[in-house]
């Protein structure tokens, strides 16, 4: 754990952080080895979504205080419902974390084994390689030294610092999609393909993360000479390979405001370019509460346009 913490640190310039920690054995060893090394801030989101949630946490935190932590805070959070019980909890957790960390990186407890459901997860899903690439190291604020070490070294540096980590009932809640990925369908595969999945399916993502990374850099590179008073020339994306087409249109859209693009929503507005049959606008992800964002094609042109809620009228939803 110290070696894996010690190797991430030393690109990093940052002299204090923060670390994520929830009590369980994968955060609770990360503290650990990041307070030998750093000033280390420990945060405690308190999800509320429990009884003894509170307890829970004050328990974190003196874990956190006794490890050699600087501080440990503990946030109270409220998670809302959008997007169901896990995408609600993580941001909520998200945005807690981002406004108590001052400034600081926030280093988080992911392994090696969440980065494997994680790929499964995307495949699943069929929601394009950006998600089978999975979790990056670094992804600032956000640190992740971890996604090389398996969950079974986190819980031996727990019995070695012998200190207990929380067991969290919801990891074994049938209920949710990772809880099953975990305890069912992981080790189906690691029976059935002979072991060794896990760090199959990391490198599966590390190796796409590389070629991802990659075509967005050229991706960003042609966006410049696409542009025309916002919009795109239609001409010059017909002329580009698929891959690197969609991902201009992609960071295009990122610029325009968009939020939340799913890759069905990137594919819509492709089919504007490669499909033109006369259709109308595509609906694309957007924070605002009262207006749509709407991709549409005019004039030889992709064009970006805001209605107001409720007015769908020759659009398309994707």
């Amino acid at each position: 754990m110290r070696t894996a913490v010690a190797a991430f640190a030393a690109g990093l310039g940052d002299e204090r952080w923060c670390v994520a920690l929830s009590g369980g054995a994968d955060s609770l060893s990360l503290t650990a080895a990041a307070a030998a090394l750093r000033p280390t801030t420990a945060l405690i989101v308190d999800h509320q979504l429990q009884p003894d949630s509170a307890s829970v946490a004050a328990s974190a935190r003196e874990q956190a205080l006794s490890l050699g932590c600087i501080d440990a805070q503990v946030i109270p959070v409220q998670v809302g419902t959008t997007g169901g019980p896990e995408a609600a909890a993580r941001t909520a957790r998200y945005q807690a974390l981002d406004t108590a960390r001052a400034g600081a990186p926030v280093l988080l407890g992911h392994t090696l084994d969440d980065q494997a459901e994680t790929v499964l997860l995307g495949l699943g899903r069929g929601s394009g390689p950006r998600s089978i690439a999975g979790m990056r190291p670094h992804d600032p604020p956000w640190c992740r030294p971890l996604l090389g070490v398996r969950r079974a070294v986190t819980v031996a540096a727990c019995a070695e610092l012998e200190v207990t980590p929380w067991q969290d009932p919801h990891n074994t809640d049938r209920r949710f999609t990772r809880v099953r990925l975990r305890n069912e369908v992981l080790p189906l595969l690691e029976d059935v393909l002979g072991g060794g999945v896990a760090e199959a399916l990391a490198r599966t993502a590390a190796a796409l993360r590389a070629d991802t990374d990659t075509l967005d850099d050229l991706a960003g590179q042609s966006l410049a000479g696409l542009r025309v008073a916002g919009a795109l020339t239609v001409a010059g994306l017909e002329a580009m390979p698929e891959a690197l087409r969609r991902r201009v249109i992609r960071r295009w859209l990122l610029d325009g405001g968009a939020a939340g693009l799913t890759d069905k929503q990137i594919r819509a507005v492709d089919a504007l370019v490669v499909s033109w049959r006369g259709q109308g606008g595509v609906a694309v992800g957007s924070p605002l509460r009262d207006q749509r964002l709407f991709a549409g094609r005019r004039g030889g042109m992709l064009t970006l346009h805001t209605e107001p809620v409720g007015n769908m009228k020759n659009c398309a939803r994707a």
